[in-house]
Formats: structure tokens, sequence, C-alpha cells
């Protein structure tokens, strides 16, 4: 029993250590047919060799390239973490420590010094942890091995090894997340291209050991994005009871001076230092939690990452940062976000009682927003068009 054991043991292992081969005979032809393209791009040959002799796929990319991640992180779990008070407090002492820094880089691009350190914060926890993939093995990865994008990473392969020629980092100190992220604020390669700053002069654009020059990056990234130097990203608001949540669509823009003659109110009690600024309203958690005035800069933070929860919790660690309070909402922490599969199944029971909003996709968007609302209204509840765990057992219990 014990050498059959032994005998399935060692063809497992011979099976495995097969795949692997298999898989770096691909990654070794995949390589070999990428020099033309990278050579067309201005790569040279002696660049090109010292970079991927040796190489294989990086296991992580791959293992996470393909995870779907099925369950929805709470906004207020999110907020809780990105907004700890350690974050906080180091936020505070390297604003002290970086003020000369801040302050040149605020000058030279009209950013606000607590939005470029708010965002070093979010992205690496202020350089804790930059990742500790090679940018390079984990984008030939994804050029080789994904099964969507690939023109997009193999245009961000060819970006990395052109930063590595023009010798800005080594390539073994080009570390970044497992996708390709790089640096202290998690550049792409294209975004180092097109937006990376060289504070210090020295000729390197150097966003992994230079923190002036990460910093700088990140205020012209935001400047060239639209933002709007001495405004805030938005303001937390209280709602008049008999407020009309349709105007919460996420896309209607009125000026502060509007939303207030809406019966909206800042949540400190103080005025819109200037009403004719224009602001969408966005609730995310819907009803059940606190609701925001969204402006200009709120959008741009979002052309770095594209999740409300994301640009929420820059512009409010920028605030605290500065001196501002914790929100003044509490999160109803039992309306739970649902997974993509639960969102599936709200889909089909709204398409079921007829409230149409098109093929259960898992994905919410006007068309499902739109069906929860009118649900909601016709049930007599709150049309705030949020979809919870709460609202979908509702709709389970109807006849």
């Amino acid at each position: 029993m014990r050498r059959i054991s032994l005998t399935l043991l060692v063809t497992a292992f011979a099976a495995l250590f097969s795949a692997a081969a298999i898989a770096d005979q691909r990654f070794d032809r995949f390589v070999a047919d990428f020099w033309p393209t990278a050579k067309a791009s201005g790569i040279s040959s002696s660049t090109y060799r010292s970079v991927f002799t040796g190489m294989d796929p990086d296991p992580d990319t791959l293992r996470l390239m393909e995870k779907q991640s099925e369950f929805v992180k709470p906004v207020w779990d999110y907020l809780d973490s990105a907004v700890s008070e350690a974050r906080v407090t180091r936020g505070r002492e390297l604003l002290t420590e970086y003020d000369t820094v801040l302050r040149n880089v605020e000058a030279r691009y009209g950013v606000d010094r607590e939005a470029v350190l708010a965002i070093w914060g979010m992205e690496t926890n202020y350089g804790g942890f930059m990742g500790k993939h090679n940018v390079i093995r984990a984008l030939a990865t994804l050029a080789y091995a994904a099964p969507r994008r690939t023109k997009f990473w193999r245009s961000e392969l060819v970006k990395a090894l052109s930063i590595v020629q023009a010798g800005h980092v080594r390539f073994s100190d080009m570390e970044g997340s497992w996708a390709g992220a790089m640096g202290h604020t998690q550049f792409m390669p294209s975004s180092w291209e097109a937006y990376s700053a060289d504070y210090d002069g020295d000729g390197r654009r150097d966003i992994w050991t230079s923190v002036p020059d990460a910093l700088a990056s990140t205020a012209y990234y935001l400047k060239k994005h639209g933002w709007q130097t001495g405004k805030t990203w938005g303001y937390e608001v209280v709602l008049p009871r008999s407020f009309d949540f349709r105007m919460a669509d996420d896309d209607m823009s009125l000026t502060l001076g509007d939303w207030r003659r809406q019966g909206v109110r800042r949540a400190n009690g103080r005025d819109f230092p200037r009403p004719g600024d224009k602001a969408i309203l966005v609730m995310p958690a819907g009803a059940s939690g606190p609701a925001f005035l969204m402006l200009r800069n709120f959008y741009v933070i979002k052309r770095y990452n594209n999740a409300t929860a994301y640009a929420l919790a820059v512009g409010h660690l920028a605030d605290r940062i500065i001196g501002g309070g914790t929100l003044a909402g509490d999160w109803s922490r039992e309306y739970m976000p649902l997974s993509r599969s639960e969102t599936a199944e709200l889909q089909s029971e709204l398409n079921r009682r007829g409230f149409n909003v098109g093929a259960a996709d898992g994905r919410i968007g006007p068309a499902t927003r739109r069906g929860i609302r009118a649900y909601q209204k016709a049930r007599g509840l709150i049309p705030d068009g949020y979809a919870s765990v709460v609202l979908l057992a509702r709709i389970k219990l109807d006849s």
C-alpha cells in the first residue's frame, strides 16, 4: 500500500513538473516572438537579453489574473481600513517631514498637498508596501497569458522595457504589483511615460526610490486630469425628509446653491463656500448611509482609480491629514452590498415581477437602478436605487 502511494506521489510530481516545463517552453516562445515588437519600439538586443534571460512566468500573476472576487467589500469596511487612525497619524507626520517638497510640488502643479499625500497613503501606505513583483516579469506574464486586453499588456511591457533601457530604474529594482503598477504611487508604465516628473533634476524620473519624484509625478497626473487648485473634493451633506431621491442618480449636476435650495445642507452646519461650484449627489450605501456632494476634484481622483470608495477614501484621508474630523453620518451596516451572483438573482426577481432591468448579468447599471427605484416606489420604500441584501430579502418575500 505504501509502495502504491509513493508511486502515485512520484507520478503527481512528474506531471506537475511536466506542466511547468510546457508552460516555460510556451513562455520562452512568447519571448522570442515578442522580440520584433520590442525591437521596432527601440529596445536594444542587449536590454532584451539582459531582462529576459532565465525569466519564467510570475506564478502570482497567473493565479491572480483569473481570480474574481465574489463578494463586494462594503464601503464602510473599506474606509475603516483606508482611513485608519494609524494612516491619518502617519500622514500628518509626513506632511511635516516633507513640508518643503510638498509646498514646492503644490506651487509647481497647483495640486493641494494633502491630496497628493493621501494618494501616496492609499496606494502604498506611504511607501510601506510597493509590491514585491518584478514589473517586467509581471507584464510579460500578462502579455503572454492574460485572456483579455492582450494589446494593452503588450504595450505596457514595451514601455516598461523602455524605462529600464533609459536608466530611470534598474531592472532588479523595478518592483510593483502583480499587474504592473509601480513605485510609491503605483503608476502603470504608460502613466509613468505620460506623467512622471523629475523633481530633483537628476535626469531620472524615479518613482521607486525618490519620494519627491513620486509626489511630483502624482501631482502632475492630477493636474493634467483637471484638478482645480484650492478646491475640495466634496462635502458630506444631510438630505431633507422630503428629498426626491431620483436626483441622486450619480449623474445630475447642480450648483451647490441649487442643491441648497433643494434643502441639502452640509453635515457640519456650515455654508458652502462657493455656491456656484457644480456637484453631483452620491450615496455610496443608499439612503442607509452618509450622502455627499461630489465636486470636480472627486472625479479627477477617480481617474487614478475609478472606484467610488477609493476616491471617497482619498478625499476623506486628505481632510483628516489636515485636521478634519470623522464622518458625521453613520453607516447602517446591515445593508450589505450584493455579490455578483446575488445581484444576478436580484435582477431576475425584478424582471419576474415586471420591473424590467434587462439581462441578469450581475452588474448594476442605470437600468438596474431604475428598476430598483420603481420597485421601491411601488412598495412604499425609499427609492434610493441601492442594491443590498436587505432589498433582495424583501423582494424574495413578495408573493
